[in-house]
C-alpha cells in the first residue's frame, strides 16, 4: 500500500507550509488526485485518518480528495479526448500518436486552519526545539516515522 507513503509526504508538504506561515492547527487539506495517478482514494483516506491522528498539527482534520479527469491529446487530429474511455487510441482519427496531458496529479490544492495562530517565535520553538506551546507534544517527532523515508516521493 504506497497510499501510506504518500500520506506521509502530504503531511510533510502540509508541515512545511504550516511553519512558514505560522499556522497552528490544519482543519482540512483538499488534494488533487489524477484519475489514472494509481492512488485508491478509499485507501488514501483510511491511511490519512491513521497517520493525520499522530500530528498534532493534522490531528482531526479531513482529506478532500478532487479527481483529475485523464485526457489524452492526440498529435495528429489535435484533439483531446477522455484517456479512460478510450486508451491510447484516438477515437476521433485512431491514431496512436497520443500522449496524457492531465490526469496523474497528485497535489495538495489546499490547506484550511483552525481560527487560532501561533506568534512566529512559538512556530519556531515548535519546529526547531521541540517544545510544543501547546504541551501536546511537537509536530516534528510525529513526522519521523521509517516508512516516510523508506517511500521517497516528490509532491509538488
Amino acid at each position: 500500500m504506497h497510499e501510506l507513503g504518500i500520506v506521509f509526504h502530504i503531511i510533510r508538504t502540509v508541515e512545511d507550509a504550516c511553519r512558514d506561515n505560522a499556522i497552528l492547527r490544519v482543519s482540512s487539506v483538499t488534494l488533487q488526485l489524477g484519475e489514472v495517478s494509481g492512488v485508491v482514494p478509499h485507501y488514501l483516506e483510511d491511511a490519512w485518518r491513521w497517520a493525520s491522528n499522530k500530528n498534532p498539527l493534522v490531528a482531526g482534520s479531513e482529506l478532500k480528495v478532487e479527481e483529475i479527469p485523464a485526457v489524452t491529446y492526440c498529435e495528429d487530429c489535435k484533439k483531446t479526448y477522455e484517456t479512460v474511455a478510450h486508451g491510447k487510441t484516438c477515437p476521433h482519427c485512431g491514431s496512436s500518436r497520443t500522449y496524457l496531458v492531465q490526469g496523474q496529479e497528485v497535489m495538495v490544492k489546499e490547506i484550511e486552519i483552525h481560527d487560532e495562530q501561533l506568534s512566529r517565535d512559538d512556530v519556531d520553538k515548535e519546529y526547531f526545539e521541540g517544545v510544543s506551546p501547546l504541551g501536546q507534544g511537537t509536530m516534528r517527532e510525529a513526522s519521523l516515522d521509517p516508512v516516510d523515508a523508506a517511500n521517497p516521493l516528490i509532491i509538488e
